[in-house]
């Protein structure tokens, strides 16, 4: 019997865009393979695109808020259907930076220096913060956005500006700058996968050098370390994946700097288009694209 899969896409987020592109890469892919794929948005019809459709499993392929923050997680979870990726607990936490960056530094692996803005001081104030917890340049950015969407750099003159752009999240993460290398590794559920360094030619890999191909990111595979430095690296992707509880494929993102690495953050549903990263770590793996997914696929049903 065809395997049914629903491919869930789409959304709310501010990473729409890259949900449709991820729900139709993958669904291509399977429907030149011999499954039966129907996509659906995670709107007022997924109840009945679910009765009907009757899926064998669910690829989710959401990604930010309501996608995988361990919302929509929680409304499969009715279901008793797989579902690909990490479950309600392990989604929530992972987006959420405040609380994942706690977790990290209790479990001995390096972050940046932080601290949570609630729009409920002065700017001066928060320049007298940072300049004695901090120092500037440095990072603001939402606490539960993935993409690095609304990610920004900040000295002491744009400040204000920044967190005026921001008001609308109530609540900002203020992150000291790590300079260095940028290194993204992927861990494909017990398997360290392998990693990939990033050289963007703008500030920062931010959501164009991400997504935009004119923003020409250099992508450097095997990366160039030690392998006693490679293997810390792995160790370090591998026990976060795990301390968070994750399932399926995960992408860490660090910083290399100064002979340390920095968790910025752990990626519990990481884009699958064709500029994507772990797709392209698998495929140096030997891994296809197809095979990805059936791996995927075949791993949602060991959740529980």
């Amino acid at each position: 019997m065809k395997k049914k899969v629903l491919i869930l896409s789409g959304g709310i987020s501010k990473e729409r865009l890259i949900s449709l592109d991820t729900g139709l890469q993958v669904a291509k892919e399977l429907k030149k393979n011999g499954y039966i794929v129907k996509i659906s948005e995670p709107d007022n019809n997924l109840e009945e695109n679910i009765k009907n459709f009757k899926p064998t499993v669910i690829f989710n392929a959401l990604h930010g808020q309501f996608g995988e923050d361990g919302y929509i997680q929680s409304v499969l979870e009715r279901y008793k259907i797989p579902y690909t990726h990490s479950g309600v607990i392990a989604s929530s936490i992972a987006m959420d930076k405040e609380i994942s960056k706690k977790i990290f530094l209790k479990n001995k692996i390096k972050t940046p220096k932080f601290f949570t803005y609630s729009y409920d001081d002065t700017t001066f104030n928060i320049i007298k913060k940072i300049n004695k917890k901090l120092k500037f340049p440095v990072v603001v950015k939402p606490l539960n956005e993935g993409s690095s969407v609304n990610v920004y750099i900040s000295d002491k003159k744009n400040l204000s500006k920044i967190l005026n752009i921001l008001r609308s999240y109530k609540k900002v993460l203020i992150e000291q700058f790590i300079g260095g290398r940028e290194i993204q590794v992927a861990i494909m559920g017990n398997k360290k996968l392998g990693a990939i360094e990033l050289k963007p030619k703008r500030k920062f890999y931010d959501y164009k050098a991400k997504y935009d191909s004119k923003a020409k990111t250099q992508h450097i595979i095997p990366v160039n370390l030690p392998i006693s430095k490679f293997k810390q690296l792995m160790h370090l992707a591998y026990k976060a994946h795990k301390i968070i509880g994750c399932k399926g494929v995960t992408r860490s993102d660090f910083k290399f700097f100064k002979g340390n690495f920095y968790l910025l953050e752990i990626n519990t549903q990481p884009g699958m288009t064709k500029l994507s990263l772990v797709p392209e770590i698998a495929k140096y793996k030997g891994i296809s694209f197809l095979n990805l997914i059936k791996w995927m696929l075949k791993d949602a049903s060991k959740k529980k």
